[in-house]
């Protein structure tokens, strides 16, 4: 579990809130049963609407569902949100995974542990085993798309035993001992994954919800119509194939079966047989006259040429065994039992060992090597090599491999290395590395060029071998030329199989295939690679294949990963092991002994989810029956073709054709699916066997195949890997209950976007439920409030800059939906939208708009409900809409003025540098009185850039056009160097420059523009009293350029204006509130020359906060300055001996005294004014 984060909450009465508006909500939801969709009927309207239907891979149910489960799912959830929106039908089914060996081997192991230990069980105290840090012999490149620890491996979470993991679920021993009945699985975890599902407030038709296996007759039955088309169509086949097996439970061993190595495969070696010549060495002895090989697995064949020796590791462990063929082969136990599942032994997976042997024993045999120039070579000690990849045998190339190379030059340089393991000379110093591959840049001795150049001294160099490897191997591959043997002139790529071929063909090698890492299924068995009989699905069929790839270049993808990651799987993709012996699961109908195992009953099952609720009657296993009243039996494959195939014929069946008509509508209303969301680790298997299967089941259907899938990646927690055993781990029940449902939601759109690992962090999800909370509360402030906004006409320069950038967000948050960009959807849709509102009400000193104010609570109600439907469905109804949000519509977006937006985005970066230029001059200087505050200020703007950035201007444009991008800082300079009018400016063109940079990258290329696209001096007089209010100045004015001296008109540019800041001589009057019981009090208020009492009463409001519209308020002056302020007011005549002051009227300062220009007359106002809100 996640380290809890309430320590930091100060209280969780707003986690509250969301929560139970969320239960209301969903409680409204399954009352009216929004998410509840049937076929419509021909003709109707609803059938003329565009339909939508989405689905996740089913989880297994062998656990509560995490928060990676969540990330993934979600991306079905906010497309759903998103596409009611778009006014199409919607549909989301879930169903459940039951299939395959996890839940079997989960449920035997709690028996034996109850068995071996007691009831409760009592385990030993062991230690925890560090896990072992793979290390690869050859470079090779990293497919991103497999992860790095397997799904069992996370969820086990360190934990030893069964019952342990169970009880990390929270479970009671008594509720424990149930789990040993495989069936108390599927009965128990689906209730709870849909009621967590239910609590997240997923639009899924729960009607349309099953588990797998033959628990379920009616899935059963729709897997069985599956295979035998496979069977019939060929797709299917039975034979030897080499396929990852587990000996213990003695049958393949797939993804979903593992628990360690999931998406490893069997990695293909060429296995050089090495004879020894007589005499063998006193251990082996034993094997009379028989044929010994030393045994080595290589990747590069076409080396052999350029034997030296062959190294084996003195300290290591060997055994000598027989094969079928009377041979004694040499290699280690590991090796030995993969080869014995590979027709290498007389018994399958019998190792018939002769002689058990160290490296020490076979050092210094005599060998014949095939291929190799030199006729005999010998074993050599090697220390590096491992017991775990391979067979502990290795054939030794120096002229091309870096290890090799340094080893052997170590034992000719050192004739102590070579006296310790009782090496002779003449096994050694004849021998040099032999030219066979040219390379471009390395010569014919690559790894000797390499080596030297890198500076490798001995093979302890581990760090610089590495590199040299990395260099030699993949150059050498793409690159090298054969320069030896019959192939010699052709590329090494090219030669590699030819010559695999011929030593095969020889019987000088055998093919050799074992784990490429280390596999463990999840009885606890390391696996090994077996060629066995087996059903398997033919995926490498070329004609299969090229349709699939045909329809993947149609495909929506969302990302050019995951286009190459589903490439590079239809590379190796060939046949897969479609049934299994043990475990839960489907029995295959024409073989009845085997189970079709769960990445094969997992690829059409979407097309099931469009009946199933017409045959299951919304129970997961059908045990309710079918509400059209249909029996599993009457299921037979005529009627599911029927259902799912356009062109079938009508069955002979007992089901009436109406029914069967429902069915098939239902499924020609509802397929293809739209878009299946998933983790990128599932490209590698599931995804790609779901398009294979597809094609397969619809070959001339093209209609019904997959239209899009959406990958995702990893889910981080707090910047690090989910994982029990560290605690870093949330369940989606714990999520919820920690951060409500729609600060979850919120967070995981927020988490990420692309292929590459996601993040939910805690503290943000925090900050998320204070966000929407803000946003609910500012929601009900302005329904109380609705009759305080302005109304109206709407077209002040700021009322027409907010409706753009309604407009604006509308737009582009629905292209980030379309493109399924849930975290750019919330910068544009909520992020960025809410920062607009809080700027139009900024700069709205006049107040906001009422209908602005509830068009963009509408907009943003609407546009955020895909990922916080709850919160946005509570808004909807609190601002008097009668029907759901979930029937509403996407906000139609009107014209967005770019000019518009832009120039306000302007207003805001000039405000902003007036600002910081403001704070600046207000910094104590040393030793100096504090500065005084500014009262005025003036602003200039330039028509035109000064003559010589006009240049740079111009140059910079000329060099972006002419090299489709602006080049480095070099080219830029030596460029305007050449330009004469330049000379004079030179130390402040490169700063210029670089300050043009910047803009370009905030702006674009605009930023390269002669003149503005808008008026800006009209933009900043439009918004001279937000300027004087947000800089707390009494007075600002614009002014041009033109009229200022040298270094502002050097500083002040188009786009850039620049501020000079002043203070002016002002008076300060008293204003009083003759008005009985209003709250409004005496103040004093300074008054400049010029002064209009709009500027005064803006002052005003800024000390009394009760007083929201300055049109509401009116000055008088006393008509006697001397005696009307002494005057008692008299209740209900305030008003007597006092002059309203006239909105045109001006105010100057002679003195000490203020007076007021009305009529064309100076008259003293005195030292007190009256004032009164309306």
């Amino acid at each position: 579990m996640a380290q809890s984060t309430d320590k930091t909450r100060k209280g969780s009465a707003k986690l509250n809130q969301l929560v139970d508006i969320e239960g209301q909500v969903q409680k409204k939801w399954a009352k009216e049963r929004i998410f509840e969709v049937d076929a419509p009927q021909p003709g109707s309207e609803d059938a003329k609407k565009d339909k939508y239907m989405t689905t996740f891979p089913f989880p297994y149910m062998n656990g509560r569902l995490h928060l990676g489960h969540t990330f993934s799912l979600s991306k079905c959830e906010y497309a759903m949100g998103f596409n009611r929106l778009l006014g199409k039908r919607c549909l989301w089914p879930f169903g459940f995974h039951c299939t395959g060996m996890p839940i079997k081997a989960c449920a035997d192991k709690l028996k034996r542990e109850m068995e071996d230990f007691g009831y409760p069980p009592q385990f030993p105290d062991e230690q925890p085993k560090e896990e072992k840090k793979e290390e690869r012999e050859e470079p090779i490149i990293v497919d991103k798309a497999k992860g790095k620890k397997s799904k069992a491996a996370a969820k086990a979470g360190g934990l030893t035993y069964q019952w342990q993991i169970m009880q990390s679920l929270g479970l009671t021993n008594e509720e424990i001992k149930d789990f040993a009945d495989p069936m108390h699985w599927l009965s128990y975890f689906p209730p709870k994954a849909q009621s967590d599902l239910m609590r997240m407030g997923l639009k899924i038709d729960w009607r349309r919800s099953f588990i797998t296996t033959d628990v379920n007759p009616f899935f059963d039955s729709f897997v069985k119509w599956q295979f035998f088309h496979f069977k019939s169509r060929n797709k299917v086949k039975f034979g030897k194939r080499y396929t990852i097996y587990s000996p213990k439970d003695r049958q393949p061993c797939m993804d979903h079966d593992r628990s360690v190595g999931e998406n490893v495969g069997p990695q293909e070696y060429t296995l050089i047989k090495m004879k020894a010549q007589q005499p063998y060495p006193k251990k082996l002895s034993v094997v009379g006259k028989k044929p010994v090989y030393l045994v080595a697995a290589t990747l590069r064949p076409e080396t052999m040429y350029g034997q030296t020796n062959c190294w084996v590791r003195p300290d290591m462990s060997y055994i000598a065994f027989e094969t079928n063929k009377e041979e004694i082969w040499v290699c280690t136990a590991r090796a030995a039992r993969n080869m014995a599942y590979q027709e290498y032994s007389a018994k399958f997976g019998v190792v018939k060992k002769v002689a058990d042997l160290t490296g020490q024993d076979i050092l210094g045999m005599a060998l014949s090597a095939p291929l190799a120039v030199n006729k005999i070579i010998y074993t050599l000690p090697m220390m590096t090599i491992k017991e775990d990849k391979g067979t502990g045998i290795v054939t030794s190339v120096p002229s091309d491999s870096p290890d090799d190379f340094a080893a052997l030059r170590d034992l000719k340089n050192k004739q102590p290395m070579r006296e310790k393991f009782g090496i002779t000379d003449t096994m050694v110093l004849p021998f040099d590395p032999v030219p066979i591959i040219e390379i471009p840049g390395f010569g014919d001795l690559a790894a000797v060029t390499v080596c030297e150049q890198l500076g490798v001294k001995s093979q302890n160099d581990k760090d610089k071998l590495a590199d040299a490897k990395q260099q030699v191997y993949l150059k050498g591959f793409y690159e090298g030329v054969m320069t030896i043997g019959p192939y010699k002139g052709q590329k090494v790529q090219d030669a590699k199989k030819p010559i695999q071929k011929e030593l095969l063909s020889k019987n000088e090698a055998c093919i050799y295939k074992e784990p490429e890492k280390l596999i463990v299924s999840r009885s606890g068995d390391e696996c090994v690679v077996a060629l066995c009989d087996q059903w398997y699905l033919d995926y490498g069929e070329e004609q299969w294949r090229s349709m699939c790839l045909k329809h993947l270049e149609s495909m929506e993808l969302y990302a050019e990963e995951t286009r190459k990651n589903f490439i590079a799987t239809f590379d190796w993709l060939h046949e897969h092991a479609c049934s299994r012996s043990y475990g839960l699961g489907t029995k295959l109908p024409w073989d009845p002994q085997y189970l079709i195992e769960s990445l094969s009953d997992s690829t059409i099952y979407m097309s099931y989810y469009t009946v199933c609720h017409l045959l299951q009657g919304g129970s997961y296993d059908g045990s309710k029956g079918s509400p059209l009243g249909i029996k599993p039996e009457e299921l037979i494959p005529e009627v599911w073709d029927y259902i799912f195939f356009k062109d079938a014929k009508k069955p002979k069946s007992t089901i009436p054709l109406a029914k069967l008509d429902q069915l098939r509508l239902e499924f020609q209303s509802w397929y293809p699916v739209d878009m299946r969301a998933s983790g990128k680790d599932l490209v590698p298997n599931h995804l790609t066997y779901y398009i294979y299967n597809h094609v397969a089941i619809w070959p001339t259907e093209s209609d019904k195949w997959p239209k899009s899938v959406r990958a995702n990646g990893h889910l981080l927690l707090n910047s690090e890997k989910m994982s029990k055993s560290t605690g870093n781990f949330l369940t989606l029940s714990e999520a919820i209950a920690k951060f409500s449902a729609d600060g979850m939601r919120f967070c995981l759109a927020d988490a990420g976007d692309g292929i590459e690992d996601a993040n939910f962090v805690e503290s943000q999800a925090e900050a998320v439920i204070l966000r929407l909370y803000t946003y609910l509360e500012w929601v009900k402030e302005m329904i109380a409030n609705k009759g305080t906004l302005r109304t109206g006409p709407a077209d002040s320069f700021n009322d027409r800059v907010f409706l753009s950038e309604i407009n604006k967000a509308a737009a582009e948050t629905k292209g980030h939906y379309e493109r399924m960009l849930y975290k750019e959807a919330l910068k544009t849709g909520f992020f960025e939208f809410q920062a607009s509102r809080d700027k139009y009400r900024e700069l709205a000193l006049d107040g906001m708009h009422v209908d602005l104010v509830w068009k963009f609570i509408e907009c943003q109600t609407l546009i955020l409900s895909p990922i916080c439907p709850h919160l946005c469905e509570h808004i909807w109804g609190l601002i008097g809409n009668k029907l759901s949000i979930m029937h509403a519509l996407w906000p139609q977006s009107g014209k967005v003025d770019e000019i518009l937006v832009s120039s306000s985005q302007y207003l805001m970066d000039a405000v902003h540098d007036f600002r910081l230029r403001r704070k600046n001059i207000m910094l104590p200087k040393k030793n100096k009185p504090a500065p005084i505050k500014p009262s005025h200020c003036t602003i200039y703007i330039a028509k035109t850039y000064p003559p010589w950035q006009n240049t740079v201007l111009t140059t910079l444009r000329k060099l972006h056009d002419d090299k489709n991008g602006l080049p480095d800082n070099k080219i830029i300079a030596g460029q305007l160097s050449k330009e004469a009018s330049l000379k004079k400016y030179m130390k402040k063109v490169m700063p210029f420059v670089q300050l043009l940079k910047e803009r370009i990258a905030k702006m674009g290329l605009k930023a390269l523009n002669l003149t503005l696209d808008f008026d800006e001096e009209k933009v900043l007089a439009e918004n001279l009293a937000y300027i004087a209010s947000t800089l707390d100045v009494e007075g600002v004015k614009s002014e041009w350029s033109e009229k200022a001296d040298d270094k502002i008109r050097d500083d002040c540019t188009p786009g850039q204006p620049f501020i000079v800041y002043r203070n002016e001589p002002c008076v300060n009057m008293t204003f009083v509130n003759p008005q009985a019981n209003n709250g409004h009090f005496q103040m004093t208020v300074p008054i400049y020359e010029g002064d209009h009492p709009l500027q005064i009463i803006s002052r005003m409001l800024r000390q009394d906060r009760g007083i929201k519209d300055a049109k509401r308020v009116k000055l008088m002056r006393y008509e006697d300055v001397e005696m009307g302020p002494r005057r008692m007011p008299v209740m209900g005549q305030t008003e007597e001996g006092k002059v309203a002051v006239e909105a045109n009227d001006a105010f100057s300062i002679q003195s000490e005294a203020v007076m007021v220009q009305t009529n064309g007359k100076k008259i003293n106002v005195g030292s007190q004014m009256a004032y009164y809100v309306n």
